[in-house]
């Protein structure tokens, strides 16, 4: 099985761990900027370095184990109410997204979901939107559904092409909803929070797998950045074809992000997924 893990925190994990993910058929990933360090940030020139270190550094790990390697950039919700870095990163921020290896906007979404964040939101989704980018959305830890709505509300606002949007964090609250208006959905597969294997199962199970993405995230908590090949064995258990799991964890995030124009990854099956 061939694996592109769309949404890896991998500044939160070791070289090993790089091996590892190689051994079980991980070959491109893509490390969402926006990351939060687990404590609030007091300086912008530390977000502006975290992203240097992905552009700079943290592609060289993923060369050395044989993994293609992309990243996104996004100002994250938490720290967007710190005047002094929500100014510098949004300032700075249209250079970043910029670059080669910089396939999409992300994550960009909502924490508190209020007004702060929203303006934030409508900003970036309009950056991404005048750079032709595909957007990785962020939907809360907390009042997820309304987070959701509100994220596809202004994603409306903006007129930004639903087909560049992924909602990712999708759970059995807000997937209809997803599915609905025509947005991709995306599955944070972790051990012990957000959505299990066998939830996620049980999802593909009644809404398919078109316009899905699944991903380890892999931060800072109790995570496993094996997450996404464990789930290919897990869905070949329970009875799905092994070319649907492959379109699953290869060509879907390879359609998606392949939008931007920045990835030299191609998909495995030539028919059209959407």
């Amino acid at each position: 099985m061939k694996i592109f893990e769309p949404h890896i925190h991998m500044y939160s994990r070791n070289t090993r761990d790089y091996a590892e993910m190689a051994a079980a058929g991980i070959r491109s990933l893509i490390e969402p900027g926006g990351f939060w360090l687990g404590y609030a940030r007091k300086h912008p020139e530390t977000c502006l370095e975290y992203f240097d270190h992905l552009l700079n550094f943290e592609h060289t790990r993923a060369a050395k184990a044989g993994i293609n390697y992309h990243c996104t950039f996004a100002l994250n919700p938490k720290e967007g109410h710190t005047p002094a870095i929500r100014e510098a990163v949004m300032a700075a921020l249209p250079e970043y997204l910029d670059h080669p290896l910089c396939c999409a906007l992300g994550e960009v979404g909502y924490d508190e979901i209020d007004e702060i964040e929203e303006q934030l939101v409508l900003e970036q989704l309009e950056m991404a939107k005048q750079k032709n980018l595909p957007v990785l959305v962020h939907t809360p830890h907390v009042d997820k559904l309304e987070g959701t709505q509100r994220l596809i509300d202004n994603c409306r606002d903006v007129g930004i092409d639903p087909d560049m949007v992924e909602i990712d964090h999708s759970t059995e609250e807000t997937i209809k909803m997803v599915v609905d208006a025509g947005y991709w959905a995306g599955f944070t597969i972790y051990p012990v929070t957000k959505l299990s294997p066998e939830r996620a199962v049980t999802i593909f199970k009644e809404f398919g797998t078109e316009r899905m993405l699944v991903n380890s995230s892999a931060d800072w908590g109790p995570s496993d950045p094996l997450s996404v090949p464990k789930l290919c064995v897990l869905m070949q258990q329970a009875g799905f074809d092994e070319d649907i799991v492959q379109r699953l964890v290869w060509d879907n995030p390879v359609r998606f992000f392949g939008q931007g124009g920045k990835l030299s990854e191609k998909p495995i099956f030539a028919e059209a997924v959407a």
